[in-house]
């Protein structure tokens, strides 16, 4: 049943009735406006569940911090306990809203707090939750989530019982079983040794070098404020927009960083190649259970690029992860040659696009389109290399003033 007891002005709906819920066992949905009640109740849940770093409360809370979003928090129980949170920023895309993960591109993996004793949600209490959104948040156009994980941790998402698809973009891992020998022997051991000893003596020549993991919050901001800079030129090589140039998303990542150290260990860390005392290359991880996700990485574009400190920090990363007796090594969402040179993991996310009005229909039609097209020249060495050139030819003349 889906009725609600209330006005979504600044409160509460909960949907079904729940003493007769409770007895019959079905599900309870309680969509929470934006506020302390709707964070609190979406930590509680937290802290006993499988959830993704992008849906970790430090993630959410330094997300609603730096951009002040607004959001609500669904939350699925059942038998009087809760058993899954949603915690979603509503956003304008031209004349249309959309509820989506907090983070929006930046939020990749995605798993919601849920918890696994309950084995999975029957695809009606997910309808239900749909329906909830949609009578609580009539402006609501679409819902969009996307970029989730089938599974943590062997536990299947429950929200990928609704329809979904196949995200455009792939994400590639190496399995770290065996020890750092082991994964060198399965990605072509002496050929990696004798290039990574190449670049140690190159680099070391070059004014020494040094591995940094950030420690203090001045560490932390000294490596993301030299990755901003590094990714503002590497996106303007590449001629696409630079999507960490807001402040309130530098903040956010700030923010974030700067308080996982508080945690042992961070579920957030940053580390980075310092050559003669100026940083060359840095990563921003995060961690799950047994899996060090890459989340960005960048190299300074000068006269050591030709040495590829991105690659030798990654090789050092990779070891580490081994030393801590870490499962996988996830380099994410995106198909890049560096990153085919370790992975023997091809992961696929997927996306549930929902609409919640009419207006939602053609968003969600247009959004399936757009997708489709992304995966086909993706798909596609030529076509990819050709679209990759062409906006790389765009921006050079941008930058000359062609354009």
């Amino acid at each position: 049943m889906v009725d609600a007891a209330a006005s979504f002005e600044g409160h509460s709906i909960e949907v079904g009735v729940p003493d007769a819920a409770l007895a019959s066992g079905e599900a309870v949905i309680v969509i929470h406006p934006g506020g302390a009640e709707a964070i609190a109740a979406y930590e509680a849940l937290c802290e006993a569940t499988v959830h993704s770093p992008s849906q970790s409360p430090q993630w959410i809370r330094a997300w609603i911090a730096e951009t002040r979003p607004d959001f609500f928090v669904a939350v699925v129980s059942q038998s009087g306990a809760p058993v899954l949170a949603l915690a979603a920023e509503v956003v304008a895309s031209g004349p249309f809203r959309l509820a989506r993960f907090m983070g929006g591109h930046h939020a990749n993996g995605n798993f919601c707090p849920f918890a696994a004793s309950s084995g999975r949600l029957p695809l009606a209490v997910l309808r239900r939750l749909v329906a909830a959104i949609g009578q609580a948040r009539p402006d609501i156009d679409l819902l969009s989530l996307e970029r989730m994980a089938g599974e943590i941790g062997g536990q299947p998402n429950p929200l990928l019982a609704l329809q979904n698809r196949p995200s455009p973009n792939l994400a590639l891992a190496v399995g770290l079983t065996g020890g750092f020998d082991a994964v060198l022997d399965r990605a072509g051991s002496r050929r990696k040794r004798k290039r990574n000893r190449a670049q140690a003596r190159k680099l070391a020549a070059a004014g020494g070098y040094r591995f940094i993991r950030a420690s203090s919050q001045m560490e932390a901001a000294r490596l993301l404020d030299a990755f901003f800079s590094m990714k503002r030129e590497q996106f303007r090589k590449m001629g696409v927009g630079d999507v960490f140039a807001d402040a309130e998303i530098r903040g956010f990542f700030g923010r974030l960083f700067s308080e996982s150290l508080a945690t042992d260990p961070p579920v957030f860390q940053l580390d980075g190649l310092e050559v003669g005392g100026k940083l060359r290359a840095v990563t921003g991880a995060s961690r799950c259970g047994s899996r060090l996700i890459c989340e960005f990485g960048a190299i300074i574009d000068d006269e050591l690029a030709i040495h590829s400190p991105g690659d030798f920090l990654f090789f050092n990363n990779i070891a580490v992860a081994c030393a801590e007796g870490l499962e996988v090594y996830d380099f994410s969402v995106g198909d890049e040659p560096y990153k085919r040179l370790w992975c023997d993991t091809e992961i696929v996310h997927h996306d549930v696009i929902v609409p919640l009005s009419a207006r939602g229909t053609l968003l969600a039609l247009a959004t399936h389109a757009k997708n489709r097209l992304k995966a086909i020249v993706k798909g596609n060495r030529y076509l990819w290399r050709l679209a990759k050139a062409l906006r790389r030819r765009k921006a050079g003349r941008e930058v000359n003033g062609e354009w």
